[in-house]
């Protein structure tokens, strides 16, 4: 198996994702940002061909280019439940398993940060049958989770939000939380500057994630909300249109650390 992360800071603060089987030359790039260059660099590198491109959820702190590298190397852009607004060209459904040789990444729609929003559990099947890591975007990060009125009612966002923590709770403590964003980011409080976790270490230790009262936990999502990104309606919208990410600038690549 092959797991690349991105991590940027300029323009914006988010993680991205280049998830794949070595032995089976095939890959998919997850929640990407930036130039679409880098991730088919990295593909490259390690002889995979991209198959799937996903955004977990249509952000709004950022112009995603996912359309942008799936138009360029042939692959289908993927977006999951819950906003048939959206141009994809596959929506996948709750349950469903994208499978790339060996790797195999199950969807379990998340919402409440939006409310198309998915977490993609990821197994590598010549290590064992079980998930070892989650890619969860926004909805679960190192610290707190993610903020539910850019998308739609906030209230309703957090009633939202809260099920889909009581979803990623019954995973095992050992699995990896593969976070969309990190500290610097707008989309949570008081994020970890580590952009790694775990389902164990979150429990423990995640404000919002170890809330096991329906009411609590929408009462502290709902209060000290943080300022909405720039133009947050008018990206999310943009992202949601079939052209978004196509016509690409390129940013800095100063800017990018892969691992």
């Amino acid at each position: 198996m092959i797991l690349r992360q991105f991590l940027d800071t300029d323009p914006v603060v988010a993680a991205s994702y280049l998830i794949g089987c070595g032995g089976q030359s095939v890959a998919a790039v997850i929640d990407p940002v930036g130039d679409p260059l880098h991730y088919r660099e990295a593909a490259a590198e390690h002889g995979m061909s991209i198959r799937y491109v996903i955004d977990t959820h249509i952000h709004a702190d950022h112009l995603s280019s996912g359309r942008g590298i799936a138009a360029s190397v042939g692959a289908e852009y993927l977006l999951g439940p819950g906003n048939d607004g959206a141009a994809a060209d596959y929506r996948a459904v709750d349950g469903e398993i994208l499978e790339l040789g060996n790797v195999s990444l199950q969807v379990i729609h998340t919402p409440g940060h939006t409310p198309e929003h998915v977490t993609l559990l990821v197994t590598d099947g010549t290590r064992g049958p079980e998930p070892w890591a989650a890619v969860t975007g926004h909805t679960l990060m190192a610290g707190d989770m993610g903020r539910t009125e850019l998308a739609g009612d906030p209230s309703r966002g957090a009633q939202d939000l809260f099920d889909s923590a009581e979803r990623l709770r019954t995973l095992p403590d050992h699995v990896l939380v593969l976070p969309g964003a990190f500290s610097g980011s707008v989309c949570g409080r008081g994020l970890s500057g580590n952009p790694i976790s775990t389902i164990g270490f979150e429990r423990r230790f995640n404000r919002a994630f170890r809330m096991t009262s329906r009411d609590e936990f929408v009462r502290f999502m709902l209060s000290n909300i943080p300022k909405p990104p720039p133009d947050a309606a008018a990206t999310r919208a943009t992202n949601m249109s079939a052209r978004a990410g196509v016509e690409f600038v390129p940013m800095n690549k100063g800017n990018r650390v892969g691992r």
